[in-house]
Protein backbone atom coordinates (compact mmCIF):
# COMPACT_ATOMS: atom_id res chain seq x y z
CA UNK A 1 0.00 0.00 0.00
CA UNK A 2 2.84 2.37 0.88
CA UNK A 3 4.54 1.68 -2.45
CA UNK A 4 1.29 2.36 -4.27
CA UNK A 5 0.81 5.69 -2.45
CA UNK A 6 4.42 6.62 -3.14
CA UNK A 7 3.93 5.85 -6.83
CA UNK A 8 0.85 8.06 -6.95
CA UNK A 9 2.74 10.88 -5.25
CA UNK A 10 5.65 10.59 -7.67
CA UNK A 11 3.22 10.58 -10.61
CA UNK A 12 1.51 13.75 -9.36
CA UNK A 13 4.84 15.52 -8.85
CA UNK A 14 6.03 14.56 -12.32
CA UNK A 15 2.73 15.63 -13.86
CA UNK A 16 2.90 19.02 -12.12
CA UNK A 17 6.49 19.46 -13.30
CA UNK A 18 5.50 18.78 -16.91
CA UNK A 19 2.54 21.16 -16.68
CA UNK A 20 4.73 23.89 -15.20
CA UNK A 21 7.34 23.44 -17.91
CA UNK A 22 4.69 23.78 -20.63
CA UNK A 23 3.08 26.76 -18.93
CA UNK A 24 1.04 28.58 -20.08
CA UNK A 25 -1.22 26.76 -22.51
CA UNK A 26 -4.32 28.95 -22.24
CA UNK A 27 -5.25 32.58 -21.44
CA UNK A 28 -4.54 33.91 -17.94
CA UNK A 29 -7.15 35.75 -15.87
CA UNK A 30 -6.11 38.87 -13.95
CA UNK A 31 -8.58 40.07 -11.35
CA UNK A 32 -8.60 43.83 -10.77
CA UNK A 33 -10.00 44.81 -7.36
CA UNK A 34 -11.38 48.10 -8.64
CA UNK A 35 -13.30 49.43 -11.62
CA UNK A 36 -11.95 50.22 -15.07
CA UNK A 37 -9.83 53.35 -15.05
CA UNK A 38 -8.42 52.76 -11.56
CA UNK A 39 -4.65 52.70 -11.15
CA UNK A 40 -4.62 48.91 -10.74
CA UNK A 41 -6.64 48.58 -13.94
CA UNK A 42 -4.37 50.97 -15.87
CA UNK A 43 -1.27 49.06 -14.76
CA UNK A 44 -2.66 45.68 -15.80
CA UNK A 45 -3.81 46.96 -19.19
CA UNK A 46 -0.46 48.67 -19.78
CA UNK A 47 1.36 45.40 -19.07
CA UNK A 48 -0.99 43.11 -21.01
CA UNK A 49 0.51 43.40 -24.53
CA UNK A 50 4.06 42.83 -23.28
CA UNK A 51 2.99 39.94 -21.01
CA UNK A 52 1.05 38.41 -23.90
CA UNK A 53 4.15 38.57 -26.07
CA UNK A 54 6.39 36.96 -23.45
CA UNK A 55 4.04 34.26 -22.21
CA UNK A 56 2.37 33.51 -25.52
CA UNK A 57 -1.08 33.77 -23.95
CA UNK A 58 -3.44 36.69 -23.43
CA UNK A 59 -4.15 38.33 -20.10
CA UNK A 60 -7.90 38.47 -19.52
CA UNK A 61 -8.59 41.60 -17.46
CA UNK A 62 -11.48 40.95 -15.08
CA UNK A 63 -12.63 43.98 -13.07
CA UNK A 64 -14.31 42.93 -9.81
CA UNK A 65 -14.63 46.14 -7.85
CA UNK A 66 -16.39 46.51 -4.53
CA UNK A 67 -15.89 46.15 -0.77
CA UNK A 68 -12.57 47.95 -0.84
CA UNK A 69 -11.07 45.35 -3.16
CA UNK A 70 -12.16 42.39 -1.04
CA UNK A 71 -14.38 40.82 -3.72
CA UNK A 72 -11.51 40.32 -6.16
CA UNK A 73 -9.16 39.29 -3.36
CA UNK A 74 -11.53 36.57 -2.17
CA UNK A 75 -11.97 35.25 -5.70
CA UNK A 76 -8.21 35.12 -6.16
CA UNK A 77 -7.58 33.46 -2.81
CA UNK A 78 -10.09 30.70 -3.62
CA UNK A 79 -8.77 30.08 -7.15
CA UNK A 80 -6.58 27.16 -8.16
CA UNK A 81 -2.84 27.78 -7.79
CA UNK A 82 -2.15 26.63 -11.35
CA UNK A 83 -0.87 29.92 -12.78
CA UNK A 84 -4.06 30.85 -14.61
CA UNK A 85 -5.43 33.27 -12.02
CA UNK A 86 -3.66 36.34 -10.69
CA UNK A 87 -4.66 39.67 -9.20
CA UNK A 88 -3.23 43.16 -9.36
CA UNK A 89 -3.05 43.53 -5.59
CA UNK A 90 -2.94 46.85 -3.80
CA UNK A 91 -1.87 48.19 -0.43
CA UNK A 92 -5.55 47.88 0.49
CA UNK A 93 -6.09 44.24 -0.39
CA UNK A 94 -2.68 43.13 0.85
CA UNK A 95 -2.21 45.23 3.99
CA UNK A 96 -4.79 47.82 5.07
CA UNK A 97 -7.94 45.70 4.84
CA UNK A 98 -6.65 43.19 7.38
CA UNK A 99 -7.13 45.79 10.12
CA UNK A 100 -9.83 47.91 8.51
CA UNK A 101 -12.41 45.15 8.10
CA UNK A 102 -13.35 43.17 11.23
CA UNK A 103 -14.02 39.97 9.28
CA UNK A 104 -12.16 39.13 6.08
CA UNK A 105 -12.78 35.96 4.11
CA UNK A 106 -9.08 35.80 3.20
CA UNK A 107 -5.73 36.23 4.93
CA UNK A 108 -3.12 37.97 2.74
CA UNK A 109 0.04 36.38 4.21
CA UNK A 110 -1.45 32.89 4.09
CA UNK A 111 -3.69 32.94 1.00
CA UNK A 112 -1.50 34.75 -1.53
CA UNK A 113 1.85 34.33 -3.25
CA UNK A 114 3.49 37.71 -4.01
CA UNK A 115 4.94 37.61 -7.52
CA UNK A 116 6.20 41.09 -8.36
CA UNK A 117 5.81 44.46 -6.73
CA UNK A 118 5.20 46.73 -9.72
CA UNK A 119 5.27 50.25 -8.37
CA UNK A 120 3.75 52.82 -6.10
CA UNK A 121 1.78 56.00 -6.39
CA UNK A 122 2.46 58.66 -3.77
CA UNK A 123 -0.16 61.17 -2.78
CA UNK A 124 0.47 64.87 -2.41
CA UNK A 125 -0.44 67.18 0.46
CA UNK A 126 -2.40 70.02 -1.12
CA UNK A 127 -4.06 73.00 0.53
CA UNK A 128 -6.49 75.68 -0.49
CA UNK A 129 -4.32 78.71 -1.41
CA UNK A 130 -6.12 80.83 1.19
CA UNK A 131 -4.44 78.79 3.94
CA UNK A 132 -1.52 81.07 4.91
CA UNK A 133 1.39 78.62 4.64
CA UNK A 134 3.84 77.65 1.91
CA UNK A 135 5.73 74.73 3.41
CA UNK A 136 5.11 71.57 5.40
CA UNK A 137 6.87 73.01 8.46
CA UNK A 138 4.70 76.12 8.32
CA UNK A 139 1.61 73.99 7.98
CA UNK A 140 2.54 71.87 11.01
CA UNK A 141 3.06 75.03 13.06
CA UNK A 142 -0.34 76.31 11.97
CA UNK A 143 -2.06 73.00 12.75
CA UNK A 144 -0.49 72.90 16.22
CA UNK A 145 -1.72 76.41 16.90
CA UNK A 146 -5.24 75.43 15.89
CA UNK A 147 -5.81 71.92 17.28
CA UNK A 148 -8.88 70.28 15.76
CA UNK A 149 -9.77 73.36 13.71
CA UNK A 150 -8.24 72.42 10.36
CA UNK A 151 -10.09 69.78 8.37
CA UNK A 152 -9.01 67.51 5.57
CA UNK A 153 -11.15 65.69 3.06
CA UNK A 154 -10.70 62.26 1.54
CA UNK A 155 -12.41 59.95 -0.90
CA UNK A 156 -13.64 57.79 1.98
CA UNK A 157 -12.81 56.37 5.39
CA UNK A 158 -10.00 53.83 5.32
CA UNK A 159 -8.65 54.90 1.94
CA UNK A 160 -4.94 55.58 1.52
CA UNK A 161 -5.62 59.32 1.31
CA UNK A 162 -7.45 59.19 4.63
CA UNK A 163 -4.81 57.11 6.38
CA UNK A 164 -2.06 59.34 4.99
CA UNK A 165 -3.65 62.12 7.00
CA UNK A 166 -3.83 60.00 10.14
CA UNK A 167 -0.16 59.07 9.82
CA UNK A 168 0.71 62.74 9.30
CA UNK A 169 -1.18 63.72 12.45
CA UNK A 170 0.55 61.03 14.49
CA UNK A 171 4.04 61.93 13.31
CA UNK A 172 3.58 65.71 13.50
CA UNK A 173 1.73 65.72 16.82
CA UNK A 174 -1.19 67.62 15.33
CA UNK A 175 -4.95 67.10 15.47
CA UNK A 176 -7.10 67.64 12.39
CA UNK A 177 -10.70 66.84 11.53
CA UNK A 178 -11.27 64.20 8.85
CA UNK A 179 -14.21 64.67 6.49
CA UNK A 180 -14.93 61.72 4.18
CA UNK A 181 -16.61 62.22 0.81
CA UNK A 182 -18.03 59.76 -1.69
CA UNK A 183 -15.09 60.09 -4.06
CA UNK A 184 -12.00 62.01 -5.08
CA UNK A 185 -13.90 64.45 -7.29
CA UNK A 186 -16.22 65.52 -4.48
CA UNK A 187 -13.41 65.89 -1.95
CA UNK A 188 -11.32 68.01 -4.32
CA UNK A 189 -14.32 70.20 -5.16
CA UNK A 190 -14.81 70.79 -1.44
CA UNK A 191 -11.14 71.74 -1.07
CA UNK A 192 -11.24 74.19 -3.98
CA UNK A 193 -14.41 75.83 -2.63
CA UNK A 194 -12.90 76.24 0.82
CA UNK A 195 -15.17 73.75 2.54
CA UNK A 196 -12.03 71.87 3.61
CA UNK A 197 -8.51 73.16 4.22
CA UNK A 198 -6.29 70.39 2.90
CA UNK A 199 -6.18 66.94 1.39
CA UNK A 200 -3.73 64.12 0.77
CA UNK A 201 -4.76 63.69 -2.85
CA UNK A 202 -3.58 61.32 -5.53
CA UNK A 203 -1.13 63.08 -7.81
CA UNK A 204 -3.05 62.07 -10.92
CA UNK A 205 -6.23 63.77 -9.66
CA UNK A 206 -4.54 66.89 -8.30
CA UNK A 207 -1.70 67.64 -10.70
CA UNK A 208 -3.68 69.88 -13.11
CA UNK A 209 -5.16 71.80 -10.17
CA UNK A 210 -1.66 72.33 -8.83
CA UNK A 211 -0.31 73.51 -12.18
CA UNK A 212 -3.21 75.95 -12.56
CA UNK A 213 -2.57 77.27 -9.01
CA UNK A 214 -6.06 76.34 -7.84
CA UNK A 215 -4.34 74.22 -5.19
CA UNK A 216 -0.97 74.63 -3.48
CA UNK A 217 1.23 71.54 -3.14
CA UNK A 218 3.30 71.30 0.02
CA UNK A 219 4.78 67.82 -0.02
CA UNK A 220 4.71 64.37 -1.59
CA UNK A 221 3.87 61.42 0.66
CA UNK A 222 6.50 58.95 -0.58
CA UNK A 223 10.13 58.59 0.46
CA UNK A 224 11.32 59.85 -2.91
CA UNK A 225 10.13 62.72 -5.05
CA UNK A 226 7.57 61.96 -7.69
CA UNK A 227 8.59 62.09 -11.34
CA UNK A 228 5.30 63.90 -11.95
CA UNK A 229 6.12 66.65 -9.43
CA UNK A 230 9.93 66.69 -9.25
CA UNK A 231 10.11 70.16 -7.69
CA UNK A 232 7.89 69.27 -4.74
CA UNK A 233 9.78 68.00 -1.70
CA UNK A 234 8.68 64.86 0.08
CA UNK A 235 7.08 65.33 3.48
CA UNK A 236 9.89 63.16 4.82
CA UNK A 237 12.66 65.46 3.65
CA UNK A 238 10.71 68.64 4.37
CA UNK A 239 9.70 68.02 7.96
CA UNK A 240 8.90 64.46 9.08
CA UNK A 241 11.78 62.03 8.43
CA UNK A 242 10.50 58.57 7.54
CA UNK A 243 6.99 59.69 6.64
CA UNK A 244 5.82 57.29 3.91
CA UNK A 245 2.23 56.80 2.77
CA UNK A 246 1.87 55.50 -0.76
CA UNK A 247 -0.57 53.40 -2.70
CA UNK A 248 1.30 50.42 -4.12
CA UNK A 249 0.48 47.71 -6.63
CA UNK A 250 1.80 44.25 -7.32
CA UNK A 251 1.07 41.02 -9.11
CA UNK A 252 -0.39 38.44 -6.71
CA UNK A 253 -1.22 34.73 -7.15
CA UNK A 254 -3.03 32.20 -4.96
CA UNK A 255 -0.78 30.63 -2.34
CA UNK A 256 1.57 27.76 -3.14
CA UNK A 257 2.07 28.68 -6.78
CA UNK A 258 4.56 26.20 -8.28
CA UNK A 259 8.09 27.65 -8.29
CA UNK A 260 8.56 27.21 -12.03
CA UNK A 261 5.38 29.16 -12.78
CA UNK A 262 6.29 31.81 -10.20
CA UNK A 263 9.71 32.34 -11.78
CA UNK A 264 8.28 32.40 -15.31
CA UNK A 265 5.63 34.97 -14.42
CA UNK A 266 7.98 37.16 -12.41
CA UNK A 267 10.55 37.20 -15.23
CA UNK A 268 7.87 38.12 -17.78
CA UNK A 269 6.56 40.91 -15.53
CA UNK A 270 10.02 42.42 -14.99
CA UNK A 271 10.76 42.34 -18.72
CA UNK A 272 7.36 43.86 -19.51
CA UNK A 273 7.85 46.69 -17.04
CA UNK A 274 11.17 47.50 -18.71
CA UNK A 275 9.41 48.38 -21.96
CA UNK A 276 9.36 52.12 -22.69
CA UNK A 277 5.69 52.16 -23.67
CA UNK A 278 4.69 50.44 -20.44
CA UNK A 279 6.81 52.78 -18.32
CA UNK A 280 5.34 55.82 -20.06
CA UNK A 281 1.76 54.66 -19.48
CA UNK A 282 2.45 54.05 -15.81
CA UNK A 283 4.18 57.42 -15.43
CA UNK A 284 1.19 59.15 -17.01
CA UNK A 285 -1.00 57.53 -14.36
CA UNK A 286 1.26 58.78 -11.58
CA UNK A 287 2.77 55.37 -10.86
CA UNK A 288 6.50 55.18 -10.15
CA UNK A 289 8.15 51.84 -10.93
CA UNK A 290 9.33 49.94 -7.88
CA UNK A 291 10.10 46.35 -8.75
CA UNK A 292 10.61 43.74 -6.04
CA UNK A 293 10.88 39.97 -6.35
CA UNK A 294 8.63 37.48 -4.51
CA UNK A 295 10.68 37.29 -1.30
CA UNK A 296 11.26 41.03 -0.99
CA UNK A 297 7.65 41.74 -1.93
CA UNK A 298 6.40 39.39 0.80
CA UNK A 299 8.59 41.07 3.41
CA UNK A 300 7.42 44.52 2.32
CA UNK A 301 3.75 43.45 2.45
CA UNK A 302 4.16 42.08 5.97
CA UNK A 303 5.82 45.29 7.13
CA UNK A 304 2.97 47.31 5.63
CA UNK A 305 0.39 45.15 7.45
CA UNK A 306 2.02 46.00 10.78
CA UNK A 307 2.43 49.67 9.94
CA UNK A 308 -1.16 50.31 8.91
CA UNK A 309 -2.58 48.16 11.70
CA UNK A 310 -1.08 50.61 14.19
CA UNK A 311 -2.40 53.65 12.33
CA UNK A 312 -5.90 52.20 12.06
CA UNK A 313 -5.99 51.21 15.73
CA UNK A 314 -4.86 54.60 17.00
CA UNK A 315 -7.11 56.56 14.62
CA UNK A 316 -10.15 54.34 15.07
CA UNK A 317 -10.66 54.28 11.30
CA UNK A 318 -13.44 51.97 10.12
CA UNK A 319 -14.56 50.79 6.70
CA UNK A 320 -17.64 52.54 5.39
Amino acid sequence: MRLKNLSVLIFICLANTVLAQNYPTRPIRIFIPFTAGSAADIIARAMEPAMHERLGQAWIIDNRGGAGGNIAAELTAKSANDGYTFMMGTVGTQAINMSLYPKLSYNPPKDFMPVTLVGDSPNVLVINPVVPVKSVKQFIALARSRPGQLNYGSSGAGTTVHLAGELFSMMSNTRMQHIPFKGAAESLTALISGETDLQFASISSAINLIKSSRLRALGVTGLKRSASLPDIMTISEAALPGYDAVAWYGLIAPANLPATILNTTHKAAVESLAQTEVKNRLAAAGVDLRILGPVEFAAYSNAEIQKWAKIIKVSGAKAE
